[in-house]
């Protein structure tokens, strides 16, 4: 019976040993005890010189998840592969994850496709200088946040007197 098995990896070959299992399975016949893999990940946005940029993170570095029906020469094969270090469970006797756990995941998969978190945060109080669109080059003091929109509110002082203006992450940069 098929069940989820979470497979460590070095960090950072997750995708290319999830890859090689298919692979490596159909090689020695034993693709019928293969459903898939899953290396969970979701988009982040960072502000790096005042240019956002949209990366994909891994939910869980050095880890992902693998559908399959275990038996000993499973095992074997796919401990077998370089930069796989092991399963999750008792050395020599990978442990499932309910399905539960499997849906939790996914789930957190979905939330994040849906909305991309971004890396960077703003405190009330901070100082900000403004790098795009009309108030370039001017700074100012955050007043509020709206993280779901990515937007601060920042008091930029035009002519002498504070005013507010509401600006997204990619117009600003920290001071």
């Amino acid at each position: 019976m098929m069940k989820w098995y979470i497979i460590q990896a070095h960090s950072g070959a997750e995708k290319k040993v999830a890859s090689l299992i298919p692979e490596k399975l159909e090689k020695e016949g034993l693709a019928h005890h293969f459903e898939q893999t899953l290396v969970p990940t979701h988009e982040v946005t960072e502000v790096k010189k005042g240019k956002r940029t949209t990366s994909e993170k891994k939910y869980f570095p050095g880890y992902f998840l693998a559908k399959l029906d275990m038996n000993d020469q499973v095992y074997h094969l796919i401990k077998s592969i370089k930069r796989i270090t092991g399963f999750l469970g008792v050395p020599g006797k990978p442990t499932p994850i309910s399905e539960a756990e499997v849906t939790k995941i996914m789930g957190k998969i979905e939330d994040g496709a849906l909305k991309p978190s971004t890396s960077i945060s703003f405190d009330i109080g901070e100082q900000v200088r403004v790098c795009d669109g009309p108030f370039a080059s001017f700074s100012g003091l955050v007043e509020g946040v709206d993280e779901e929109k990515s937007r601060l509110k920042v008091s930029v002082s035009i002519f002498g007197r504070p005013t507010p203006v509401e600006l997204e992450y990619g117009q600003v940069e920290k001071i």
